[in-house]
């Protein structure tokens, strides 16, 4: 069991780390901000996830603890990570006031109307709302 127990925490600790330096490594060297946002947003957060709950299984195996702390922080590293992402992405849009011929079409509602694209409507923006 120990040999068992060493290997999953070696494992996941060594899959953490590589996303991890990938993940750090595209926040650096990626050109713009959209491209920039994926890479703390995924490779980033699955590797701080899985040292931590490679921490987790530590102190469970050898401890017998069972880390309620780690476990709270992974569930809001999980759930944090994509909404801060939606957030940047929307405020890039706002300031860079992208030109809505260079975005994918949106589909068409049920209703038969064509929403703007993620909420993100220049018109709107340009219009003095006093």
């Amino acid at each position: 069991m120990d040999f068992l127990a060493e290997a999953v925490v070696a494992f996941l600790i060594v899959v953490g780390s590589i996303f991890g330096l990938v993940g750090s490594y595209g926040l650096a060297k990626l050109p713009d901000t959209m491209m920039r946002l994926h890479a703390p947003t995924k490779a980033t957060t699955l590797g701080v996830g899985s040292i931590l709950i490679a921490s987790m299984a530590y102190f469970l195996f050898y401890e017998n603890l069972f880390s309620v702390h780690e476990l709270l922080i992974t569930l809001f590293l999980f759930i944090a990570a994509p909404l801060t992402a939606n957030v940047i992405a929307k405020a890039h849009l706002h300031e860079n006031q992208v030109d809505p011929k260079q975005l994918p079409a949106p589909e068409p509602q049920a209703s038969g109307q064509t929403p703007g694209w993620s909420t993100f409507d220049p018109e709107a923006e340009r219009q003095d709302v006093r």
